[in-house]
């Protein structure tokens, strides 16, 4: 009894992590289908406790699919999932190909997975559902109970991205400059714009016309589309030689009074956030801490005194669980547990 899963970019670092998590969680799979690029064709990918061979995605027959868990970039993205869709699969997708789109929601299932109920009732639906940026994803997670509680007016967020979200490419660099640095070699930068091993780079993605990246350009947009429109959202992206796990210093305004011992609990009540602040040395969450772990964690909750009901908090999560392939799998989980989708053979 399952439900027929076909993973579009099986072979990288999020498609990999996608089949590790519905292993984990004992997601309800009838038959699991890796797929890739023709010259992955015949690799092989772990699941569970079993391997499973690549297949060619420009082949691939998705009738009788239900789940398409698509990471393999917005040009695939583009090209492919609505042909998939069409053939009356839901895709849940990892670019950022369908995030802004009217006819696509934007979902992090803690947040407004009550828009999927909307959505599926639709008849003219692209059964396409999109996931958010890595940084979007954890930051909404931890913004939602506090914005419930007092109204959020203004968010000033600061990431510290780490470089598993520049994919294996960035991460094989990061190594690479380390270990070169230690024999006296000279790093040289491929994939970032300069040395990211011992330092730290303030540019994610392409600068736009106004000055901020595309990166931060979306952490702005997907957090208004997720969480309210209404909120003023500004973001500095930076990309950090730490191999998985993204952090962020969060700045918030709030309509109405809130304290920290207040905005504490309602984060404790939260679902998929663990508080852990104590105002002592290690009182807190790092990155190396959050690694493997499914949470969004939340530490350094305080008052900011230069503005009328102010607050400051640190997030920090695994950006690839939560970030990507976590998120996209509790998607279709929600979607399974709201009765929305076909009842699993």
């Amino acid at each position: 009894m399952g439900y027929k899963v076909a993973i579009v970019g099986a072979t990288g670092n999020v498609g990999r992590e996608i089949l590790d998590i519905m292993a984990e969680r004992n997601f309800p799979v009838s038959e699991i289908v890796p797929l890739a690029s023709s010259r992955s064709v015949g690799r092989e990918v772990s699941f569970g406790d079993k391997t499973v061979k690549c297949r060619n995605l420009d082949d691939y027959d998705f009738a009788g699919t239900d789940f398409v868990m698509m990471s393999a970039g917005g040009d695939i993205s583009r090209q492919w999932a609505p042909k998939i869709g069409a053939t009356g699969a839901i895709v849940i997708d990892n670019s950022s190909a369908w995030r802004y789109h009217e006819d696509v929601p934007l979902v992090v299932p803690e947040v407004n997975g009550d828009v999927l109920d909307a959505y599926m009732a639709r008849s003219n639906r692209k059964n396409i559902i999109a996931n958010p940026n890595c940084s979007t994803a954890q930051l909404v997670v931890a913004l939602k109970p506090l914005h419930d509680l007092a109204t959020l007016t203004r968010v000033v967020v600061s990431t510290y991205q780490s470089v598993s979200g520049a994919g294996k490419e960035g991460m094989d660099e990061l190594w690479t400059q380390t270990k070169g640095i230690f024999v006296n070699d000279q790093p040289t930068a491929a994939k970032f714009s300069k040395q990211i091993a011992f330092n730290v780079i303030p540019h994610i993605d392409d600068f736009m016309e106004d000055g901020y990246t595309k990166e931060e350009w979306k952490v702005l947009a997907e957090t208004k589309k997720i969480l309210d429109s209404r909120i003023k959202v500004t973001c500095t992206a930076v990309r950090v030689p730490v191999f998985v796990g993204h952090s962020e210093a969060v700045n918030m305004e709030f309509a109405n009074p809130i304290t920290p011992d207040q905005a504490r609990e309602a984060l404790r009540e939260a679902p998929g956030i663990v508080v852990v602040d104590k105002r002592e040395a290690g009182g807190y969450i790092t990155p190396v801490d959050a690694k493997g772990e499914d949470a969004t964690y939340v530490s350094r909750i305080r008052e900011d005194v230069t503005v009328e009901n102010g607050l400051a908090m640190w997030v920090v999560s695994d950006n690839l669980r939560k970030g990507a392939a976590l998120n996209t799998i509790q998607i279709a989980e929600t979607l399974i547990e709201r009765g929305l989708m076909k009842k699993a053979a």
